[in-house]
């Protein structure tokens, strides 16, 4: 009878391909399995909500130091003040960069809280870069409010 010599080789060289494809497969997921695990602990957790702060209106006593900011908080965590920064049109600034505790400042802004912001001699935490000014009709002001979270919001007002 006759025997019939079948040729290994070619079968030797797809099951090898196979298996390394199986192994590098393998590999992967369990590297990125171990990164997961591992950069998890390292990376910070990504963000509970943001703070988002609108301006709904704004209000100067007759003092012309001391203007109020009503606020509305329309982002998904609450929001509460640490200091601001009142700029005029030529570049002097106040600077209020320790806010006191409850009740003299906000704790939490929700929808309409109205935010004292006093400048010049109504303000005695207050610093000054430049010459000192007063709120006057037709200038224009930035604020610069800074929350807690370290966020800035910038509004450009004009008495």
């Amino acid at each position: 009878m006759f025997r019939r010599h079948y040729d290994r080789k070619g079968l030797d060289t797809i099951i090898a391909t196979l298996l390394l494809v199986v192994i590098v497969v393998v590999m992967t997921v369990i590297v990125y399995s171990w990164s997961l695990g591992a950069f998890g602990a390292i990376l910070p957790a990504p963000p509970t909500g943001r703070e988002i702060l609108t301006i709904e209106n704004q209000g100067f006593d007759g003092s012309n130091m001391k203007l109020t900011l009503y606020l509305r908080n329309t982002g998904s965590t609450p929001t509460t003040l640490a200091s601001y920064y009142v700029q005029d049109q030529n570049g002097n600034q106040y600077a209020r960069t320790t806010w006191a505790v409850p009740p003299t400042s906000p704790a939490s802004i929700v929808n309409g809280t109205g935010v004292f912001l006093p400048i010049n001699n109504a303000c005695s935490s207050c610093t000054h870069t430049g010459s000192g000014f007063q709120f006057q009709t037709g200038n224009s002001y930035t604020i610069t409010l800074i929350t807690q979270k370290n966020n800035q919001f910038s509004f450009t007002i004009i008495r």
